[in-house]
């Protein structure tokens, strides 16, 4: 009779000891703010800590160039917003920081091994295809653009193949290159290994858990070409969708009560490993800024990163400042974009309009 009774009476102590925890780290959870359906909004913006007047020197100034939309996100609410934020444009490059965050996901899950070299899973490419050294590149080199290939790649700017070192001149883990050869690999490898589509593992993984309002396979798209055999693989996002991916990653990958990217992923993606000159430093698809250096005419926090797109897409994440920027450019029109100095004139207002 009495362990009977034991047993009647833990089950009832055991859900209060749950309860409790439960109630004591909702009060932690709830310092973090994350949108609804919708984002919310603060009006006015001296409501949290911002400059009316400094926000429209900014709102003034990106007139002035091609900035075409942008949000600003301080505390998980939009303090200001302006342009077609509901508009989907091509993403670019920031397509490898998405890419980075299904890796930290499927590492964690024991799918993919990072120590794994190109020859270990069969990666080559057309001629003239990879040599044995080359093939020594392992997954975690290319993560960090450090894998010494050097092959032709698809989607490079003209920029970005004229500065591609020849053939062979850099052993594999010794040199950094901003190298699409890398990201479009790395694309592949992915599939290859979790044995699914990159862009509906995003979706189910990524986009969906964190309530994306726009986003939509459709939008998505490979492609392929002469130049290699592993095919780019550009997203179109709205930069309120873009918004909350930067948020997450300003959450430690957590989004409410739930780990959408695991933590500890996070925190290597924005580590720097390598010297990007003016940019700052560059870690597993993503940018970051060291020493105050990140973009012309504006330091930035220790801690802060972005992710970047050809022509003036930006997701930046000042952790600091419990701040995301997202700032989105036409580039659908030949021609238009936003320079890496506009951008940073642009920062620094935004910035300056904290009070």
């Amino acid at each position: 009779m009495p362990a009977r009774r034991a047993r009647r009476i833990l089950p009832p102590f055991g859900l209060i000891l749950l309860l409790v925890v439960g109630l004591l780290g909702g009060t932690l959870a709830a310092q973090d703010v994350y949108p609804g359906r919708s984002w919310e909004h603060v009006s006015p913006p001296e409501a949290a800590g911002w400059s009316s007047e400094g926000l429209k020197a900014a709102r003034d100034y990106a007139a002035t160039i091609n900035t075409e939309a942008v949000m600003i996100v301080a505390g998980g609410r939009v303090v200001d917003e302006w342009g077609p934020t509901s508009t989907r444009f091509n993403i670019h490059s920031i397509r490898k920081s998405l890419l980075s965050a299904l890796y930290g996901i499927h590492v964690a899950d024991g799918e993919i091994d990072l120590s794994k070299t190109m020859a270990d899973l069969g990666i080559d490419d057309n001629a003239p295809s990879l040599t044995d050294e080359e093939k020594q590149a392992t997954v975690h080199d290319l993560l960090k653009a450090r894998s010494g290939v050097y092959h032709p790649a698809l989607y490079e700017t003209a920029a970005m193949a004229a500065a591609r070192p020849p053939r062979h001149s850099h052993p594999p883990g010794t040199f950094w290159y901003y190298n699409n050869w890398d990201f479009n690999a790395l694309g592949f490898i992915f599939e290859h290994l979790t044995k699914t589509n990159l862009f509906r593992d995003f979706q189910a993984r990524i986009a969906d858990p964190i309530g994306m309002e726009d986003f939509r396979i459709e939008d998505t798209e490979y492609v392929s070409g002469a130049d290699s055999v592993y095919p780019a693989y550009p997203f179109r996002l709205t930069a309120r969708d873009m918004a909350r991916f930067g948020l997450l990653f300003l959450r430690h990958g957590r989004w409410g009560w739930r780990q959408i990217v695991p933590a500890d992923w996070v925190a290597d993606s924005v580590t720097s490993y390598s010297d990007a000159g003016p940019s700052g430093g560059y870690g597993y698809l993503w940018w970051i800024a060291v020493d105050g250096r990140h973009f012309p005419g504006v330091s930035l926090p220790d801690g802060s990163y972005s992710a970047r797109g050809a022509g003036g897409h930006y997701i930046l994440v000042i952790p600091a400042d419990d701040l995301v920027i997202v700032h989105r450019v036409n580039t659908d029109i030949q021609g238009r974009s936003v320079s890496a100095a506009e951008f940073g004139h642009l920062l620094k207002l935004i910035l300056d309009a904290r009070k």
